[in-house]
């Protein structure tokens, strides 16, 4: 399987150690995220819905392309590609 790295917000850093970035493996994006659960358990809570979809406010970049414009949670991964996690920012 290929091997990508992420690179996690500091919102969500308590969840790894406070480490930024991970070495990660999965064929899809869905099996990163299996990745990073089995790594950090509970961390998948704050990714996805209890459904597995993504939460709406949570966005992840392959690069610097979108996975909702992509495959969602299927695009497929490719070793040595970087794979940010970007929140959603709100506010009045």
């Amino acid at each position: 399987m290929p091997i990508a790295q992420v690179i996690l917000p500091p919102m969500l850093r308590e969840r790894t150690n406070q480490q930024a970035y991970l070495n990660v493996e999965g064929a899809t994006i869905r099996d990163i995220i299996a990745d990073l659960e089995h790594q950090f358990p509970g961390l998948r809570f704050h990714l996805c819905y209890e459904t597995g979809e993504l939460r709406s406010y949570v966005n992840i970049f392959i690069d610097q392309a979108n996975i909702r414009y992509l495959q969602g949670l299927d695009t497929p991964i490719t070793a040595g590609v970087r794979i940010r996690v970007i929140p959603s920012v709100a506010g009045g």
